[in-house]
This record gives C-alpha cells, structure tokens and sequence, in this order.
C-alpha cells in the first residue's frame, strides 16, 4: 500500500480532532448511558457525543416545548399527587410535541452512540492520526494532561466551567448561559439566602417550579460529562504521546521479547 493511500484511509476516521475552541474524539461511550442523559434533558446526549448542533438545536427546542406545555409544571403537581392541577396547567398540543421531540433524542443518541463506537475501533485499528495543537488569532488549544477532579469541582461551584477548564468552550459556554437563565428565573439562589436567614416559608414559595426542574439536569450533567471528557483528553494526549516517540525514537527494528514484557509486568 503506499503512502498517500495509508494516509488517505487514516484520514477517513481521525480519533480526535481539535479546533481553537473545542476538542472532539472518538471514544467508547455506553450507548444507555447516552439515552439516559437524553432522558434527561433532550440534547444532553449529543453534546455527550460531540454533537454539538444537533444537541443545542435539540436543547432549544425543549425549552421551547416545555415552558409552552408546561411540562416541568405538570411532573411537579404529579409528583406531589395533585393530579387534577397536573391536567389543567398542561397545554396537549405542546404535550405531544414534546412527546415527539423526547422519543427521537433517546432513539437517535443511542443509534449514534452505537456507530460512533465502531467507528472508535476502525479508528484505533487504522492508526488514524491526531493534531494536538491549534492555535488562531483569538485563541489556542491543545492536547495535555488535566486533573478529572478539577472538571469536577469547578462545575459543581458553577456549571460550564468544568467545560472550559478543558477548552471545550462552545458547550461550557451554552451550558453555563442556560445554568444563568435557569436560576435567575427559578429564583432558587434567592431561595437559597431565605434558607440561611431561617425563613423556610418565604423560601418555598418564592421559586418557579417550572424552571427549578430545569437544575437538576443541567447541574448533573455538567458534572458527570466534564469529567469524562476530561478522562477522555488525557487518554487521547497519551495516545498521541506514544505515537509520537514510536515515530521518531523508537527503531525500525526495535521488537520487545515476549519474556521481557512478563519480567515487566510481573518481575523477576
């Protein structure tokens, strides 16, 4: 095979690619997982696999279907047994858009979940290449090694910026953007000082259930999905780290017997 060929069908499934203000990667994903996030929250589970548009477009459209049918109103008085409010507060034709809207976002992460996973393995089994670095006149990215729990940290203080710890700038952006909606709306900071202050009544009933709903989904996933990309850099800057000193300091000929790599592994 000669060279341009080889690197044609390297080109083909590239295990990672880096823009100034993002990274992608192929990596193995449990295709449940993914639905469950987009169980969620509709969109979640694209972003999860580096969809970026189809998940924003997605979240879009949640936000829309919900605040118009009244969803998270609805699950609130139902959850609390008052199902009679459940009914009145829920708009049917915004209902059964969402409806829609929810199905083909678990359907179609656990569809993509499962190519993307084969196409992780022709991936790794062609060698494909990765670029660590990309720089522009505005800003730079590159691939290195980064501390998971610092991912985790900084997005439980503030969702979205575990994403930009890691420069993944256009989800921490849009997640953080949507945290700052939901809670200037949820007025559950607000609540949050009541709290402190011991007025647990004012507190209670100062909050839009409609938007609080909305919390629980965005802090969870900021959390889990910047640690596993996190998790993911460090494994693709490894990858690329041994590709490079295979490459340029390791022998043509150089071979590791097989009793060398037990001795290793195992000692004497």
């Amino acid at each position: 095979m000669s060279e341009n060929t080889q690197s044609i069908r390297n080109l083909r499934r590239p295990k990672g690619y880096l823009s100034p203000v993002t990274t992608n990667s192929l990596h193995p994903r449990n295709p449940w997982v993914v639905a469950w996030w987009s169980a969620a929250l509709p969109g979640f589970g694209h972003l999860m696999l580096g969809r970026l548009l189809k998940g924003y477009s997605l979240i879009l459209l949640e936000v829309i279907l919900n605040m118009g049918g009244r969803i998270n109103l609805g699950i609130m008085y139902s959850f609390t047994g008052r199902f009679s409010l459940a009914k009145q507060v829920l708009d049917p034709g915004f209902a059964l858009l969402y409806l829609g809207v929810f199905t083909y976002a678990i359907w179609d992460s656990y569809r993509t979940t499962v190519d993307q996973n084969k196409f992780n393995i022709l991936a790794e089994r062609e060698n494909s290449p990765i670029m660590p670095f990309k720089m522009d006149s505005l800003t730079m990215n590159y691939l290195d090694k980064r501390n998971p729990w610092v991912a985790i940290v900084t997005s439980a203080f503030l969702p979205g910026a575990g994403y930009l710890y890691i420069q993944r700038l256009t989800t921490g952006f849009a997640v953080l953007i949507f945290w700052a909606i939901a809670t200037y709306h949820s007025k559950v900071y607000i609540a949050i000082i009541y709290i402190a202050a011991g007025s647990l009544t004012r507190s209670t009933g100062i909050t839009d259930p409609q938007w609080l709903l909305f919390l629980p989904s965005i802090f969870g996933f900021a959390v889990y999905d910047s640690y596993v990309h996190t998790v993911e850099y460090n494994r693709l800057f490894e990858i690329d780290q041994s590709k490079f000193l295979k490459d340029n300091y390791q022998g043509p000929n150089f071979r590791l017997r097989r009793d060398e790599v037990v001795q290793d592994l195992f000692g004497s």
